[in-house]
C-alpha cells in the first residue's frame, strides 16, 4: 500500500530562495491586445475550462458521485478508481494514522470477500497485488485502485462488487485488525533513517505550523499499536460515507451497462443520521519568513532550499490556464540558464532549481534549490540568486522566450497527435482529481485547442512579469540541510541574508543566448544502398543489410500515432579493454553523451533540439556498445543526424568533461556516512574482492579519468558500424524510413571486422556466505538473500525460473507478512544470462525489526524448502500463468515491448519469432518443472546472506 513519501531528502521538494524588490501587478501586465484576441475567439478571460463532454458524469440521491467512460486503450481492459475526501487531516489526536489504517483493512476482509480472500480472488484473474490492485492514503484523500480485464463479465461483476465493498463493507475483524498493527509498523520502520528525521524537522516550517505537519498519514506508533478496535469502526462510519466518494471507471467497457450497475449497488449505502461536516484545512500564509537549518549524521551532502509562498491559484479559467502556460514558460527558460551554469568546470553546484507552481496542493510558490559542491552552499546560493536578479534586471530575450514556446507548441502536438491512443489510466487520473480537488478535467482536444490558441497571445513582458510577482520577499522560507559534521559551518539567517544583499550590490551584464546557425553536421554523408531483404512475415518485420554490413530489422505498427523507437547494438563493450583502461571505457559513453556533437557544443545541442521530439544516446556496456533513442516523424532526419554523429563526429569538449569529473568526485564526498551505500560496498567487496569493475570508484580513481583516451575509446567502439544490428519499431512505414536508412545508415564507417566480447571470469564464490554490516542509527534490519550460480539457458528453464519467482514471492508476502506480520514488502526476484556462460541470481529481500530478521530468514529459507520438496500449488501457478498470459496480451500493443524483443533476439542469437510461442511456452510449465529448478538452483550451499544492522547491534 502507498502512502504519502518522504519529503525530507529528495532534491525537487518544495524549496526556495527570495526577492530584492517589489513586484508590480502581474494582471496589470496583460495587454489591451492579448484581451481583444481573446474576446474575438469567444474565450472570455473568465470563462470555466470546459469540462471532458466524453465522460458519463452522475450524483446518486446519497450524494455519491460516478464518472464513467468508455476508452479501447488498452482493449479488454478496465481501470476503476474510488475516490475518498478523507485522509489523516480528518483525524484527532487519539486517531493520528487511522485513515492509512484503514485502507490497510480495506485489503483484509470485506463483505463480499473474507480474511484475504479479495487478494486471492484478484490474483487468480491476473491482478498484480501491490502494482496492479493498490491504495494510498494522503493527507486530504485516500485511493483504491482496481485495474482489471473487462472481457469476463464475471470478473467485471465483481470487480465492481469490490468497489462496493471498498466504499462502505470493510469487516474491521479484531483479529485482522491486531494482525495489521505489525505490518504498519514495519512500513512505519522501513522509512525511518536520514530521510525521516529531517522531514520530522522540516514540515513544521513547510507546513507553517499547521495541523499538517503534525498528521503524516503513517501516524505514530503509540496510537497504531495501541488503538481499541472500535476508534477504527467509528472512525470508518463516520467518514466512509457515500457524500464523499466517488467512482471512476474507465475502459472498454459499454458505459451505459456499467452506469445502471453503479447505479444499482451504490446506492443503498448508508447515510448518516448525523453527517460531521468535512472541514477543509488550508494552509495560511504567516507574512513572516522562516529559516531552518537541520544537520544529520547520516545526510551525504548538503541541500539549499528556499520557497516563497503564494496563495493557491486554482486553475479553472481560460485566464487561469493562460497563466499557468506563463508560469510553465519561466521555468524553462530560467532552468535553461542553471543548466548553462551546472556544465561549467567552475560551476560551485552539482545541481540546481528555480520552479513556480503547486506547493503540496496547498499553496503556490517559487521554488529555488541547490545541491551545492562540499564547501560551496554561499557560492551556489548567490548563483541561483545571481540569474534571478540577472532575469529581473534584464528580462529575457527573445530568442529564450520562442524557443520555449516552441517546446510548448510540440508537446501540445504529440498529445493530440496520440488522442486516439490515451491509455485509460490518464483518464481516470483528471476525472479523480477533477472529484478530490476540483481540478479542471478538459479534454484532449479541448485542451490542444486552447493551447494552441493561446500560446501565440503570451508575451514576454508578461513572462517577465510572472516571474518578478513571484519572486517576494515575504513569506520566504530557507531550509538547509547538511552533514552533521558541517553543523558548525552552517550559515545563520542572517547571514544568508547578507548573502542576497551582496549579490543585490553586484553589476551584472545581461545574458547572451548562446546559438549556433551552424547544421549538425558539417557536410552530408555519401549515400549507400540496401543490399538484401529478408522478410520476417511472422512478426510482420524485415531485416535489410545494407552496402556497408549494417543490419536493420523494421518492424511497422499502429499502436502509436506517431512514435518511432530505435535501438542498435555491437558486440565487443568494455570487456574488450584492461583493467586500467576500465574507467575511461565504461565511464566513455556517459561523458560524451553529455557533451556537444558534430559542430555543436553541449549548450547548442540542447538548443538545437528544443521543440523536437528526438532523444538519441550511446551506451558501452560490459559485452556491448549500443545507440538507443526515439523521435517522431517529423524528427527522422535530425535522430539520423545524431546516430551519424555519434559514429563519426563525437566530441568531447575540455569544459564538459571537466565539469562532469568536478561533480562526480564532489557528490561522492559523505557517501560512507549513507548507510545504503556502505551496504551496497560490503556486498560488492564481498562477492568480487578488489575488482576495480565490480566495486565503486574511489574520487583518486575517478580523477584519474583520461579525456583524451576516454574520446579514443569511444571512437573505437564505433569505429566500424558493420557489427551492429538496428531494430527499429513504430509508426513508419518502409519507404518512409528506408531514404534515411541509405543516407545515415548506410553510410556509417565499417571494415568488417568481426568483434566478440571478452569472457571476464569475474565470478562470486563458488559457495555461499554470510555478511553482516553494521551501519546506520535506526533500530532496522535489512535482507539480501541471494543464490548464485552456474545456470542452463533455454526457454524450459527460464519459464520455469519465472514461475519460481512468482509463487515464492506469493508465499512470501502469505508467510512473513500476512501471517507473521514480519514485513510490509517482500518478494522473490530472479535473472538470468546467455553470456558469456549461463549465470543465474535469485534473489530476496525484505526489512524488519533487528528482533526478527532471523526468524524471518528462517521463514523464507523454509518457504523455498516447501516448494524445493513438493513443488508450488496448482493454484499458485495458475495465478502465475493467467498474470503473464494477461500482461503478454498488453505488451504485444506496445512498441517498446517489440523493440526489447527483437533486439534482445538479435543480441542473443536467437530466433525472432519465438516471441510469438511465448503463450505455448506458458502452458507447457507445471508444478514439477518449478520443483525441479528449485531443487536445481536454490540450493543451501549456494545461498548468501547479507545483512545490514544498526551500529550498535553487535
Amino acid at each position: 500500500m502507498k502512502f504519502l513519501k518522504p519529503l525530507a531528502v529528495a532534491f525537487l521538494l518544495p524549496a526556495t530562495f527570495s526577492s530584492l524588490q517589489a513586484k508590480s501587478n502581474f494582471n496589470a501586465m496583460l495587454s489591451t491586445e492579448v484581451r481583444t484576441i481573446l474576446s474575438q475567439d469567444t474565450l472570455s478571460w473568465k470563462s470555466p475550462l470546459p469540462f471532458d463532454k466524453d465522460v458519463k458524469v452522475g450524483k446518486l440521491k446519497n450524494g455519491f458521485t460516478y464518472y464513467i467512460r468508455k476508452n479501447s486503450e488498452p482493449e479488454k481492459r478496465v481501470t476503476m478508481y474510488l475516490g475518498i475526501k478523507v485522509g489523516s487531516i480528518l483525524e484527532t489526536e487519539e486517531e493520528r494514522g487511522l485513515a492509512h489504517f484503514l485502507e490497510h483493512m480495506n485489503f483484509n476482509g470485506l463483505k463480499h470477500f473474507p480474511k484475504n480472500a479479495l487478494v486471492d480472488y484478484l490474483q487468480k484473474a491476473g491482478v498484480r497485488f501491490g502494482s496492479d490492485l493498490n491504495a494510498y492514503t494522503s493527507f486530504n484523500e485516500t485511493v483504491y485502485q482496481l485495474p482489471i480485464p473487462s472481457d469476463d463479465p464475471e470478473l467485471l461483476k465483481n470487480g465492481l462488487q469490490v468497489m462496493r465493498d471498498w466504499a462502505q463493507d470493510a469487516m474491521l475483524q479484531n483479529d485482522e485488525i491486531d494482525k495489521e498493527r505489525g505490518i504498519i509498523m514495519e512500513e512505519m520502520r522501513g522509512s525511518r533513517g536520514a530521510g525521516q528525521r529531517i522531514q520530522d524537522q522540516m514540515l513544521p516550517v513547510l507546513f507553517n505550523g499547521s495541523l499538517y505537519s503534525e498528521r503524516l498519514p503513517i501516524g505514530t506508533e503509540k496510537v497504531v499499536m495501541g488503538f481499541k478496535h472500535q476508534l477504527i469502526r467509528d472512525f470508518h462510519q463516520k467518514w466512509y460515507r457515500p457524500d464523499l466518494q466517488s467512482i471512476v471507471i474507465v475502459g472498454d467497457i459499454d458505459a451505459q451497462a456499467i452506469e445502471k450497475e453503479v447505479i444499482r449497488l451504490f446506492s443503498d449505502m448508508k447515510v448518516n443520521k448525523k453527517i460531521a461536516p468535512r472541514k477543509d484545512f488550508n494552509l495560511d500564509l504567516l507574512n513572516k519568513n522562516q529559516f531552518k537549518v537541520i544537520t544529520d549524521a547520516e545526510m551525504p551532502q548538503t541541500i539549499g532550499r528556499i520557497i516563497i509562498k503564494h496563495p493557491k491559484a486554482e486553475v479553472n479559467t481560460v485566464g487561469d490556464y493562460r497563466t499557468s502556460l506563463l508560469q510553465g514558460v519561466f521555468n524553462q527558460v530560467m532552468n535553461g540558464r542553471l543548466r548553462e551554469i551546472g556544465q561549467k568546470p567552475d560551476s560551485p553546484f552539482l545541481q540546481s532549481m528555480i520552479s513556480i507552481g503547486d506547493f503540496m496542493d496547498l499553496l503556490d510558490a517559487m521554488t529555488l534549490a541547490v545541491v551545492p559542491k562540499p564547501e560551496k552552499l554561499e557560492e551556489s546560493t548567490k548563483s541561483v540568486i545571481r540569474e534571478l536578479k540577472r532575469f529581473e534586471e534584464f528580462g529575457i530575450t527573445e530568442s529564450e522566450f520562442q524557443r520555449a514556446l516552441a517546446m510548448y507548441a510540440k508537446g501540445n502536438e504529440m498529445s493530440y497527435q496520440e488522442r486516439d491512443k490515451v491509455k485509460s489510466d490518464t483518464y481516470v487520473n483528471s476525472y479523480l482529481n477533477h472529484f478530490l480537488k476540483g481540478d479542471a478535467a478538459m479534454s484532449v482536444e479541448d485542451e490542444y485547442n486552447l493551447t494552441k490558441q493561446l500560446l501565440p497571445t503570451l508575451t514576454l513582458k508578461e513572462v517577465e512579469a510572472i516571474g518578478k510577482k513571484y519572486y517576494a520577499e515575504i513569506n520566504r522560507d530557507i531550509v538547509i540541510v547538511g552533514p552533521e559534521k558541517d553543523k558548525d559551518k552552517m550559515p545563520t539567517e542572517s547571514v544568508v541574508n547578507s548573502w542576497f544583499d551582496a549579490v543585490g550590490k553586484e553589476k551584472l551584464t545581461a545574458y547572451e543566448d548562446q546559438v549556433s546557425k551552424l547544421p549538425l553536421l558539417a557536410k552530408e554523408p555519401v549515400k549507400g544502398a540496401v543490399t538484401a531483404v529478408k522478410t520476417i512475415d511472422a512478426i510482420g518485420s524485415k531485416e535489410l543489410t545494407l552496402s556497408n554490413g549494417v543490419k536493420v530489422v523494421l518492424k511497422p505498427t499502429t499502436f502509436k500515432n506517431d512514435q518511432i523507437l530505435i535501438s542498435a547494438s555491437s558486440e565487443g563493450g568494455h570487456s574488450l579493454y584492461e583493467d586500467k583502461d576500465y574507467l575511461n571505457a565504461s565511464n566513455a559513453a556517459g561523458i560524451v553523451s553529455s557533451s556537444g556533437i558534430g559542430q555543436l557544443n553541449a549548450v547548442e545541442i540542447r538548443k538545437y533540439l528544443a521543440g523536437k521530439n528526438v532523444g538519441i544516446s550511446p551506451s558501452i556496456g560490459e559485452r556491448t556498445e549500443g545507440i538507443s533513442g526515439s523521435t517522431d516523424k517529423e524528427g527522422l532526419k535530425t535522430a539520423f543526424e545524431l546516430i551519424y554523429a555519434y559514429f563519426t563526429q563525437p566530441r568531447l569538449d575540455d569544459d564538459i568533461f571537466q565539469g562532469i569529473i568536478e561533480k562526480t568526485v564532489a557528490s561522492m564526498e559523505n557517501r560512507e556516512d549513507d548507510p545504503a551505500f556502505v551496504y551496497r560496498t560490503a556486498i560488492n567487496k564481498a562477492l568480487y574482492g578488489d575488482n576495480i569493475r565490480k566495486n565503486n570508484p574511489s574520487a583518486e580513481q575517478i580523477k584519474s579519468i583520461d579525456k583524451d583516451r576516454t574520446l579514443e575509446i569511444f571512437k573505437e567502439r564505433f569505429a566500424d558500424a558493420s557489427g551492429f544490428t538496428f531494430t527499429i519499431v513504430g509508426s513508419f512505414t518502409e519507404d518512409e524510413i528506408k531514404p534515411y536508412l541509405e543516407q545515415y545508415l548506410a553510410s556509417l564507417p565499417s571494415s568488417n571486422t568481426k568483434e566478440q566480447a571478452r569472457d571476464l571470469k569475474i565470478l562470486p564464490p563458488a559457495k555461499g556466505l554470510q555478511v553482516i554490516v553494521n551501519k546506520g542509527k535506526e533500530a532496522k534490519a535489512q535482507v539480501s538473500l541471494a543464490y548464485m550460480g552456474d545456470y542452463t539457458y533455454n526457454d524450459d528453464e527460464n519459464m520455469a525460473m519465472d514461475a519460481l519467482e512468482s509463487v515464492l514471492s506469493i508465499k512470501l508476502l502469505e508467510r512473513l507478512r500476512e501471517d507473521e506480520s514480519g514485513v510490509y514488502g517482500t518478494g522473490a526476484s530472479a535473472s538470468y544470462s546467455k553470456f558469456p556462460t549461463g549465470r543465474y541470481s535469485f534473489n530476496i529481500g525484505f526489512g524488519t525489526s533487528v528482533d526478527k530478521y532471523q526468524s524471518l530468514i528462517n521463514s523464507a529459507v523454509d518457504e523455498i524448502n516447501k516448494i524445493k520438496k513438493n513443488g508450488p500449488t496448482q493454484v499458485d501457478l495458475d495465478k502465475f500463468i493467467i498474470e503473464k498470459t494477461r500482461q503478454y496480451e498488453l505488451d504485444l500493443k506496445e512498441n517498446g515491448y517489440w523493440l526489447g524483443q527483437i533486439s534482445g533476439a538479435y543480441r542473443l542469437k536467437e530466433d525472432p519469432t519465438l516471441v510469438l510461442k511465448y503463450l505455448d511456452q506458458l502452458k507447457k510449465v507445471n508444478i514439477s518443472a518449478v520443483k525441479a529448478v528449485a531443487e536445481k538452483y536454490l540450493k543451501e550451499d549456494k545461498l548468501f546472506k547479507f545483512i545490514l544492522l544498526p551500529e550498535e547491534t553487535k
